[in-house]
């Protein structure tokens, strides 16, 4: 019996490799459907949903305040930052205000992380200079005086003390004391409208047990997932996972959704989104 190919995006990073795992080696039973992986960094993932390129894609909680009338939020494949979240990162522990005054690089315009600065620095990014370079080149900005603060998502924020640098902010740390602990939504699973809801329905069970499969099979999904790994044995790579494939990556739950409601709503009262969100997840 012929499949049906749906595109997948993710990134090339540990995290979402851990996932989507069971995917990539055909351990699951995926009902009729097969997935063509398509790996790239978060910030082109977010502008392709823009362009509603890709079947189902990763993309940033910010990129879906302009992606929503073509995506729906899959209830599976959440990150969070529970109590840690993207660094600010500097060659000394710099202040807000310092931080406000300085160069700052960044991983794109559309992440999370972005959103989550915008919100920390209480202004929006035309009232502050930053500077856009791939994530994994941050280190290198501020090494070589391209930016005065990196902005760390990914392994930077578990490897920056390797690279002599000083934290002048966790923005997970800061969102759970402005939330009542609520996690700092971060990335989440998006599937295109044009699937009738059936069909949505089915993705969202397959990815689910996906991402189950992982959890269950643990040493064998970080195995996997090494190999996405950039400087990062075992160990380390164990508790990158852990941070970003956890029970929110198996269900948002109430919270997550609440959190991801005050993420866009005040994103949406400082202007720095054109609307406020209505949340569309598929329900399974």
């Amino acid at each position: 019996m012929s499949q049906r190919t749906l595109t997948l995006g993710h990134s090339p990073d540990p995290d979402d490799a851990f996932m989507f795992y069971a995917l990539a080696k055909d351990l699951i039973p995926t009902e009729g459907f097969r997935f063509e992986h398509v790996l790239q960094d978060i910030q082109t993932l977010n502008e392709r949903a823009t362009r509603g390129e890709l079947d189902i894609s990763a993309i940033s909680i910010h990129a879906y305040a302009f992606v929503s009338g073509q995506y729906a939020l899959l209830p599976s494949g959440a990150s969070m930052g529970d109590g840690y979240g993207p660094m600010l990162v500097a060659r000394k522990k710099l202040t807000r205000e310092e931080v406000a005054r300085s160069r700052i690089a960044v991983p794109g315009t559309m992440t999370s992380a972005f959103l989550a600065l915008q919100l920390w620095l209480e202004r929006p990014a035309k009232d502050f200079t930053f500077v856009v370079v791939p994530f994994d080149q941050i280190f290198k900005a501020v090494h070589e005086g391209q930016a005065d603060v990196g902005l760390l998502i990914h392994e930077g924020q578990l490897t920056y003390q390797n690279e002599g640098l000083e934290v002048c902010e966790d923005l997970g740390i800061w969102w759970g004391s402005q939330n009542e602990g609520l996690p700092l939504p971060l990335g989440g699973n998006v599937i295109h409208k044009r699937f009738d809801p059936a069909t949505r329905q089915t993705i969202a069970r397959i990815l689910a047990r996906s991402i189950d499969y992982s959890l269950s099979h643990r040493p064998e999904a970080v195995a996997h997932a090494l190999r996405y790994a950039r400087d990062m044995g075992v160990d380390l790579a164990d508790r990158f996972v852990g941070m970003y494939v956890n029970h929110w990556t198996v269900d948002y739950g109430e919270k997550g959704r609440e959190s991801i409601r005050r993420f866009l709503g005040r994103a949406f009262e400082a202007g720095i989104i054109p609307h406020r969100q209505e949340l569309e997840f598929v329900e399974v």
